[in-house]
């Protein structure tokens, strides 16, 4: 797939999508709400789900993440494939 670098470096130029690809990075998937809670708990992140949803959304649409349904809960999962891609031609 041939994502558009442009729009993964400006997911990345945020701090606070940088630090949510931290947390999702250390485990396979987990809901909104886990998310919303390790980044209060670990980096002392004062921001709403509401606001953590809207990164969730420019990180998606970069390919950075891939959310789905499961049941009632939203799954957020780590894609670091564009990063591959993206580095593929400097490395």
């Amino acid at each position: 797939m041939n994502w558009d670098k442009d729009v993964i470096f400006k997911a990345l130029g945020d701090s606070t999508r940088r630090l949510m690809l931290d947390e999702l990075s250390k485990c396979s998937e987990m809901t909104l709400y886990e998310l919303t809670v390790r980044l209060i708990m670990n980096h002392n992140l004062s921001t709403s789900r509401q606001a953590i949803a809207k990164h969730l959304s420019v990180l998606e649409d970069a390919g950075l993440v891939i959310s789905s349904r499961k049941g009632k809960y939203r799954v957020i999962i780590f894609n670091n494939e564009p990063l591959k891609n993206l580095l593929k031609g400097w490395i």
